[in-house]
């Protein structure tokens, strides 16, 4: 199976023609829905949420049968969710793969022929699925006839690009700080259902946000505070995170942005592997605010910490700095060095000159 990242899936979205259906494989809780439903509604379609794995009848889809008198038939009236005149819509079938088998079937011609019970979606429609993927979900195998019917992808979304979505939308400092460290923790690598019972919480996305949530504007917290972030994320990776808000953790970009000279005695400090991270974050901090938001300092302070990394002969970290430069996925953070520091980007043209 394919495997794109967030930044691929846009692009496959914008690529695929309507005719064609998707289908997003994954985990749970990792933004399959947000991303597709964002995309769509910036398009200006409306997108309208199937949840398959919570229906009981074909009826919920197919909508249910009534008797036409007159012509002495029986039709089927439109479901709730059948749109009623021309505008075309994004039909998003979530977890595919835990509907009943009755419901599946209803699906194929959908899938095929976007017609549910004789009706016809509007030219323009698109269908879009969403399934888990793992040995740790109860799932209902799918018909090769059904999946032969889709384009089919893993989706993947790296850490880096939820950190810059955290950036963007205020999720707490610490809460980033500790996933820009400790990436595995965000979608529960390395913890499987089967080493615990079936209630077992492990963090995901969504549960990093309802801590966010929790902790925000709140420096001191409680041992309760922390029993509820353990029903959250579970006990492992609450208590890495509490492990992590005890100790010195890493300067970020708004640490560094908002004074250099301020943070340079603690730089000193750090291994390469610390300073690839606060590299990382230099580049996410742009990716996921605002331009209006940026401070006014920050082109200052960004040449100034590449110049501290090339005075001190941090030859490897100031690669890594450069090598950012050129990554797609920092696309806003090169507009800001060519337009507001281009001091900065004379530097790397130098350094990598050098080389």
């Amino acid at each position: 199976m394919t495997t794109i990242d967030s930044k691929e899936l846009y692009e496959v979205l914008a690529e695929t023609p309507a005719e064609q259906n998707i289908m997003l494989a994954g985990k749970h809780g990792i933004g399959k829905s947000q991303i597709l439903t964002k995309y769509f509604e910036d398009q200006g379609m409306k997108v309208v949420p199937l949840f398959l794995g919570q229906m009981s009848d074909p009826g919920d889809l197919i909508g249910l049968p009534d008797r036409d008198s007159k012509a002495g038939k029986t039709l089927f009236l439109p479901p709730f969710w059948f749109p009623l005149d021309d505008t075309p819509v994004v039909l998003f079938l979530d977890e595919l793969n835990r509907a009943r088998p009755e419901i599946l079937q209803s699906v194929m011609d959908l899938a095929l022929n976007k017609t549910i019970a004789g009706r016809k979606l509007p030219e323009g429609s698109r269908i879009i699925s969403a399934v888990n993927s793992g040995d740790e979900y109860q799932l209902t195998d799918l018909d090769p006839a059904l999946i032969s019917r889709f384009n089919i992808y893993e989706f993947k979304p790296s850490a880096a690009e939820w950190i810059m979505w955290a950036n963007k939308n205020d999720i707490d400092y610490r809460v980033i700080g500790f996933i820009q460290e400790n990436a595995g923790e965000l979608d529960g690598q390395g913890y499987s259902i089967g080493e615990t019972d079936s209630l077992e919480k492990t963090p995901d996305r969504r549960g990093w946000e309802k801590v966010s949530n929790i902790i925000k504007n709140r420096e001191n917290l409680s041992k309760t505070t922390f029993k509820t972030i353990c029903g959250i994320i579970g006990a492992g990776a609450a208590t890495k995170f509490n492990h992590y808000l005890k100790e010195t953790h890493l300067l970020g970009a708004k640490d560094v942005f908002a004074g250099f000279e301020k943070v340079q005695p603690v730089l000193e400090k750090y291994n390469m592997p610390q300073i690839a991270l606060v590299n990382d974050s230099l580049y996410q901090f742009f990716e996921g605010t605002a331009a209006k938001k940026i401070p006014k300092d920050t082109a200052e302070n960004f040449f100034a910490y590449a110049q501290w990394l090339r005075t001190s002969k941090r030859n490897e970290g100031l690669a890594h700095l450069a090598n950012n430069f050129t990554d797609p996925h920092y696309d806003k953070a090169k507009l800001f060095i060519i337009n507001s520091c281009p001091e900065l980007y004379e530097l790397f043209v130098d350094f990598i000159s050098e080389m």
